[in-house]
């Protein structure tokens, strides 16, 4: 009974290797649920991949992995956290000053910058504060948005801020970045050669080639339904002759877990908006396929199964037989992990 996560080792690392090339300096990030993998494989990967540093979300999340190399914390030191044991070649980020002055001297850390973001992060008027002879600062970051609708450009906003902490005295030999295309990087090293500039890359970098991954659920049990046959929790009737499929994945795993979008353009949002209307009537799609078509939930997904309904005359699938099924990686946790080299049997 398990949600399995195949991987093709082989075309996952080709695909990991291609991103380093474009990113030189890259530094991975392992956070989460580990983008569907796991923390603890992310850091064995990232150690393959040689770049000394393995970006981490959180302390406790820097104290769970093994990597032998430094572990940067994105998540800022907030004074008087409970933090847990950390291993030494740890470094913290702090986005204010006050984190700054209550860690202790000779702590790494990494400043982050207020960006456009508009997150967390130092102020440029703040630059100058910084105090010495405290923790000592290994870099600048900036985390920058995805989208940039009033059409400005990275590069400059990254060039700001390279200018207003060399006008502050404080040194730019690494910056890390986030959220920069390869040519941003590129012009970048270009106009500051003596900065280091290094890409915290996770989703890119992980989940960036999707032929390489392959979620797949069990098949627990198949019993046949005529029309109007009440079945369920809530004892709904079938709509159709055809088979109820009792599946692995449920709410505990992540599947019908779904966090909000933002919507671009009409059409988008008229999808969404037909989506809200069916399930008002109790008509929600799966991830699941068989048979080459997406499934409708027979219900909403149960713990750690669900169950579909399978129209028709269409053949189902055997117990033991494995459903495809396409999820956001970030928010599901997988039962486990299958280096695969092989396509999924049943119908994909």
């Amino acid at each position: 009974m398990t949600l399995s996560l195949y991987v093709d080792t082989t075309r996952w690392r080709a695909h990991q290797q291609a991103v380093l090339a474009q990113f030189p300096g890259l530094v991975p990030v392992a956070k989460g649920n580990g983008y569907g993998l796991g923390n603890a494989r992310l850091a064995e990967e990232a150690a393959l991949l040689g770049t000394g540093v393995l970006a981490v979300g959180t302390a406790q999340e820097a104290a769970d992995v093994s990597f032998p190399g430094d572990l940067l914390v994105l998540t800022p030191y907030r004074p008087g956290e409970d933090t847990p044991a950390v291993p030494p070649a740890t470094i913290r980020t702090v986005a204010h000053l006050d984190a700054l002055r209550a860690l202790p001297a000779g702590t790494r850390v990494v400043v982050e910058c207020m960006t456009s973001m508009r997150r967390h992060g130092i102020a440029r008027t703040d630059l100058p504060k910084l105090p010495a002879g405290g923790p000592t600062v290994e870099g600048f970051a900036l985390h920058l948005p995805l989208d940039r609708p009033d059409g400005s450009d990275p590069v400059d906003e990254v060039a700001d801020w390279m200018e207003a902490i060399s006008a502050a005295g404080l040194p730019t030999s690494t910056v890390y970045l986030s959220h920069l295309a390869a040519g941003d990087i590129a012009r970048l090293s270009e106009h500051f050669p003596d900065t280091a500039f290094r890409s915290r890359i996770g989703t890119r970098l992980w989940l960036g080639d999707v032929t390489a991954l392959h979620a797949a659920a069990t098949v627990l049990d198949v019993t046949p339904v005529t029309r109007g046959d009440r079945y369920g929790y809530r004892q709904h009737k079938a709509p159709s002759d055809g088979h109820l499929l009792v599946v692995t994945g449920g709410t505990a795993h992540g599947i019908g877990m779904e966090a909000p979008k933002h919507l671009h353009g009409m059409l988008p949002r008229a999808k969404g908006l037909a989506r809200a209307g069916l399930a008002a009537v109790n008509r929600t799609l799966s991830p699941y396929a068989w048979a080459g078509r997406q499934l409708w939930f027979a219900e909403p997904p149960h713990m750690q199964v669900s169950i579909l309904f399978l129209p028709g005359t269409t053949k189902p699938p055997a117990i033991g037989d494995e459903l495809p099924l396409t999820v956001r990686h970030t928010t599901t946790h997988f039962d486990r992990v299958v280096d695969h080299r092989e396509t999924l049997l049943g119908a994909a």
